[in-house]
């Protein structure tokens, strides 16, 4: 029988982490994280992110890709890479942060999908964040230490509130997040700038209203609704794309491996 992985093409989290937003949530994870004090003192110690951020991010996307449609080996190989990674960092397999980071991008994928309009009913996204339970997992947090439905991970983000704040670590790095650095010629001969500058502000809109309340900016319910006009808008551009632009490498390689 051919390995489908961990998840499969029947589950909610092949659907959800093959959809064009994708990047969107996960700036939105990102401008989230950054809020939590003691995450943000591990980044800025043991971080190379400033240094080289688009690598950084191209190795976030290939690992969440191969630990969503690679084989279960190819999972556990890019997993235990990380967890070595993380043992050489203090702090970096600290459970309460990576919990942290977890249920962020959990959420963050999941509504900057949803809200840009990839059809989903309530139990399908219970069930994905169910699902996430096994990245979690992999990366070193035992079973059942993070939220398994919706009502748990919003449970979790009320009662950790308390602990977040906007720091000057966390202000820098929204700032970083909105104007990243580039090189002159990419910014002068690509539309780059202005395509990053959208996507970041586009996910600093989609934040929970608390979050962007301690990020000082306003939390009205008329954002929310043009952030989630602007993620509609988003995603069916992307839509009209060709699939074969739209479907990232270890999505494709994972159809062709269940197919043969």
């Amino acid at each position: 029988m051919t390995d489908a992985g961990y998840f499969g093409p029947q589950s909610v989290t092949w659907r959800v982490h093959a959809d064009p937003m994708m990047l969107v949530g996960g700036v939105r994870a990102l401008f989230l994280q950054a809020l939590h004090p003691r995450a943000m003192l591990a980044v800025s110690r043991h971080s190379n992110f400033r240094d080289e951020p688009w690598r950084r991010l191209m190795r976030t996307a290939k690992y969440i890709g191969v630990t969503t449609y690679g084989t279960k080996a190819e999972a556990d190989d890019a997993a235990a890479r990380v967890r070595r990674v993380h043992a050489a960092i203090p702090d970096a397999d600290d459970p309460e942060l990576l919990r942290w980071i977890h249920c962020c991008e959990v959420d963050s994928f999941l509504q900057a999908a949803r809200r840009a309009g990839l059809p989903m009913t309530d139990a399908d996204a219970d069930r994905y964040v169910a699902e996430q339970t096994t990245s979690a997992e992999l990366v070193g947090l035992p079973a059942g230490a993070v939220p398994g439905d919706m009502a748990a991970l919003r449970t979790y983000f009320a009662a950790i509130r308390p602990e977040l704040a906007l720091t000057f670590a966390a202000k820098e790095a929204a700032r970083y997040l909105l104007i990243p650095p580039m090189p002159g010629w990419v910014q002068a001969l690509t539309p780059a700038r202005g395509a990053w500058a959208g996507t970041a502000a586009l996910a600093f809109g989609l934040l929970p209203p608390w979050a962007r309340r301690l990020y000082r900016m306003p939390a009205l319910p008329t954002g929310d609704i043009a952030a989630t006009a602007a993620a509609r808008a988003m995603r069916g551009s992307l839509m009209l794309l060709p699939e074969s632009v739209r479907t990232g490498p270890a999505l494709r390689a994972a159809r062709e491996r269940l197919a043969s």
